[in-house]
C-alpha cells in the first residue's frame, strides 16, 4: 500500500471542464481550417466555460489563478483569430495578443511566487491516512 495525497473534482465540473475542451478544440480547428463562422461561434461558448469554471474555483487558490490564465489564454487565442479572420494583412495586430497571453503567465506567476509560499507559511495539516492498492497507485501514476 502507498500513501499518496488524493484530489478529486467533482463531476458536475468535470462534465463542464470537458465540454469546455471539446469547444475549444472545435474553435482551434476552425481557426486553423478558416472556417470563421464555426471559429467564431465557437470563441463565445468557450471564453463563457472557462469563465464560469474560474469562478466555481474561486475559493481553491491553485485552480482559480490557473484556470485565470486560461481564461487569458482563450482571450489571446480569440483575439488572435479575430485578426486572421478579418484582417489577414495587418499582421502586426497579433502582437496584441501578447497582452492576455501575458497577463495569464503573470497569474501563474503570482501564484507561485507569492500565494503558494504564503499557504504553506500557514497551513495546518490535517491529515488522513487511505490504504490505496498498488494496482491503482500504477494507474494514477500513468497519468
Amino acid at each position: 500500500m502507498a500513501n499518496m495525497k488524493m484530489y478529486s473534482i467533482p463531476d458536475r465540473f468535470r462534465r463542464s471542464e470537458n465540454l469546455h475542451i471539446v469547444f475549444w478544440l472545435l474553435k482551434d480547428i476552425s481557426w486553423a481550417m478558416l472556417w470563421k463562422p464555426i471559429g467564431l461561434t465557437m470563441l463565445a461558448p468557450t471564453l463563457i466555460l472557462a469563465i464560469m469554471i474560474t469562478i466555481r474555483t474561486k475559493k481553491l487558490k491553485s485552480e482559480f489563478f490557473h484556470n485565470l490564465a486560461v481564461v487569458f489564454w482563450i482571450t489571446a487565442n480569440g483575439y488572435w483569430m479575430i485578426t486572421e479572420f478579418f484582417w489577414p494583412e495587418h499582421d502586426s495586430l497579433r502582437y496584441y495578443s501578447a497582452i492576455p497571453f501575458v497577463s495569464g503567465i503573470v497569474c501563474i506567476a503570482w501564484y507561485y511566487l507569492v500565494e503558494l509560499p504564503k499557504e504553506k507559511k500557514t497551513e495546518k495539516l490535517v491529515s488522513i491516512t487511505i490504504d490505496v492498492p498498488e494496482t491503482i497507485v500504477h494507474l494514477a501514476r500513468r497519468d
